[in-house]
């Protein structure tokens, strides 16, 4: 139903527990998020400024910044609840109104299709200029495991620092940037 099993589940259960007893520990999200994106971004180097630039979506708030404080829950968009279904289905409607409403200029998409499916892409366009960032591998294919996750969480801090100029001929441990037609691509060389 959540989307994990084995020691992940049970975590996920006593965080969906914890939730419910409407008072759960909490943290920062930049603080609470883990896994290999996470540490490559390096939240704790980024200033309050640049934190508050970073939305994710999550299958239990909806949307959240790096700054709101959020309690530990394993719920994967993909999870299909009863009475709900799946939430990136549920959520997209809301999460696609907030995100527009969010700051302003361009909206850069880092996001893996499972998060992605949350978001009316389209309807969202119509608000924002929307740049997308898409990994591919040496064969064109797209890039998944963990050199592209590394990678994807550098891009988004030299992103949140020097923007999208900061993307322009960047080259990074095996992976070039280069422009495509809806934004840009990053690609491994090997």
């Amino acid at each position: 139903m959540v989307g994990v099993r084995g020691e992940l589940l049970d975590r996920a259960l006593a965080a969906m527990s914890s939730l419910a007893t409407g008072r759960p520990p909490v943290l920062p999200a930049w603080q609470r998020y883990t896994g290999v994106v996470w540490e490559h971004l390096a939240p704790e180097d980024l200033t309050d400024a640049e934190l508050s630039r970073i939305l994710v979506p999550s299958g239990v708030y909806g949307v959240t910044t790096a700054d709101d404080l959020i309690a530990d829950y394993r719920l994967k968009m993909t999870a299909r609840i009863d009475g709900i279904g799946q939430l990136g289905a549920f959520w997209r409607s809301s999460v696609t109104r907030a995100i527009a409403r969010f700051g302003s200029g361009i909206i850069v998409d880092l996001l893996p299709g499972e998060h992605r499916a949350a978001i009316d892409v389209e309807e969202l366009g119509r608000h924002r200029d929307i740049v997308s960032v898409h990994f591919k591998a040496a064969d064109g294919v797209g890039a998944a495991g963990h050199a592209a996750k590394a990678v994807k969480g550098r891009i988004a801090f030299v992103l949140l620092r020097q923007g999208l100029a900061g993307l322009d001929g960047l080259a990074l441990d095996g992976w070039l940037v280069r422009p495509c037609a809806d934004g840009y691509e990053v690609v491994a060389l090997a």
